[in-house]
């Protein structure tokens, strides 16, 4: 992890709003109302998709995606412009909640006021003109972080947002832009506002196997271990294909949880990572999980993993279809009301325990039944998933029993009885 990273970020929970999507208005002024809510379920941290205005040019959708980005230093105006995200960053603050914003620093639209004003800050495409490294982000131009002056002025438009008022940033595919800038960015950001709690850095790290295909394109890629030099969190996208392997049954569960290991020994000493089944790119976690159980289960997993547990907007309802990237397209305000309780009682109770039991180790102790410990200064803690979210499996020899934190009452599984359909979270001590 970077040298100055929080450990306390393990006990953080991060949520993430799309603004123009998230509410039928799609303003600031309509996402902040929700806020109390959002602090209510548990949450500390919001993450917000990019403000920025998005570009005209080789757009897709009718809306455009907010990743292809016009102008750095704007903020969107069909949002409420710079005064609409002033109210909104001043509402979570009296909330007690940070706010990242999305840095995409990859690449921008290719009619944006750097594509404009400086193409030669752009690697060249074949015909010269500012291009791509990747084919299907057809909306998008590449930066070439080897030019002069890009750099100074990406460094100098983190420091104005940190100056605005925000409190981190998450960054885009962080993976293709070099770690000594990232780690140069963090140093300045932080010089931004001296004194003040320094910024909270989340890497949106890609697949392992992405990695791979991007060094043998010829083309730079850092692996998770590298950006954790300059970053306090990176996504699990690393072990993404074991773990979508293992709900899906193809494979067994056990390769994701040796994965964790191989995380924790490989990456530097307490470096977190964010652990979750949905955000923005990938589908909803109720439209691969259809039984409510399993639903439940897997959220429960989700939430106890070592590191820090990431939502995207609206998962608390169940909902199974996501918000379109590319059009004006707002997330249903109701959902599935039971599950809402569940999940908004389960969380609230799994980050007490992460943040009292830093120290995290998950186990298959009966086929797809997890047990997953954590242990701390303030306690040490036990979780039994059923990932097939039905109860039907017997569990081994031995006594299981401790206080169930979230329904209250004392909790006696005996090996050789069905393990419980619903997740249990118990305290030992």
């Amino acid at each position: 992890m970077a040298r100055d990273t929080d450990p306390a970020l393990s006990g953080s929970s991060i949520y993430q709003i799309f603004v123009r999507n998230y509410t039928p208005e799609g303003s600031f002024d309509a996402a902040a109302r929700k806020l109390p809510e959002i602090a209510a379920m548990g949450f500390d941290i919001v993450c917000l998709t990019p403000i920025h205005p998005n570009g005209r040019e080789a757009r897709k959708g009718t809306a455009g995606s907010p990743y292809a980005v016009a102008d750095y230093r704007a903020v969107d105006p069909a949002l409420g412009g710079g005064e609409g995200f002033r109210r909104f960053l001043d509402r979570a603050h009296g909330l007690g909640l940070r706010v990242l914003i999305d840095i995409v620093f990859n690449h921008t639209s290719p009619d944006s006021v750097l594509a404009r004003e400086h193409p030669g800050w752009f690697v060249p495409g074949s015909d010269g003109k500012p291009g791509r490294k990747v084919a299907d982000w057809s909306d998008v131009v590449d930066l070439d972080f080897s030019v002069p002056g890009l750099r100074e002025y990406l460094h100098e438009t983190l420091e104005t947002w940190r100056r605005f008022g925000v409190d981190g940033f998450r960054c885009d595919v962080a993976s293709l832009v070099p770690v000594d800038f990232w780690i140069e960015a963090r140093k300045r950001a932080a010089a931004a506002l001296p004194g003040e709690p320094k910024p909270v850095w989340l890497a949106e790290s890609v697949h392992k196997e992405f990695v791979r295909d991007m060094r043998r394109a010829g083309h730079y890629a850092a692996s998770d271990p590298e950006l954790h030099e300059a970053f306090d969190l990176s996504y699990d996208y690393d072990g993404r294909e074991e773990l979508e392997l293992a709900w899906r049954g193809i494979r067994p569960v056990s390769e994701y949880l040796r994965h964790l290991v191989v995380q924790e020994t490989l990456y530097p000493a307490g470096a977190i990572k964010a652990r979750f089944l949905e955000n923005h790119d990938q589908e909803r976690a109720a439209s691969w999980f259809r039984d409510r159980g399993r639903l439940k289960a897997w959220t429960a997993f989700a939430m106890l993993l070592p590191g820090t547990f990431f939502a995207y907007m609206g998962q608390e309802l169940g909902l199974e279809s996501k918000p379109s990237l590319f059009e004006r397209d707002p997330m249903a305000q109701e959902g599935d009301a039971e599950f809402r309780d569940w999940f908004v009682d389960f969380h609230r109770t799994s980050r007490k325990v992460r943040a009292a039991a830093p120290v995290a180790d998950a186990d298959e102790i009966a086929p797809g039944v997890i047990a997953i410990r954590r242990r701390g200064d303030r306690g040490k803690f036990l979780a039994i998933i059923d990932l097939s979210g039905r109860g039907l499996t017997l569990l081994p020899p031995g006594t299981i029993r401790g206080n169930d934190l979230v329904r209250g009452g004392r909790v006696e599984l005996e090996g050789g009885s069905k393990a419980p359909a619903d997740p249990i979270l118990l305290s030992e001590s």
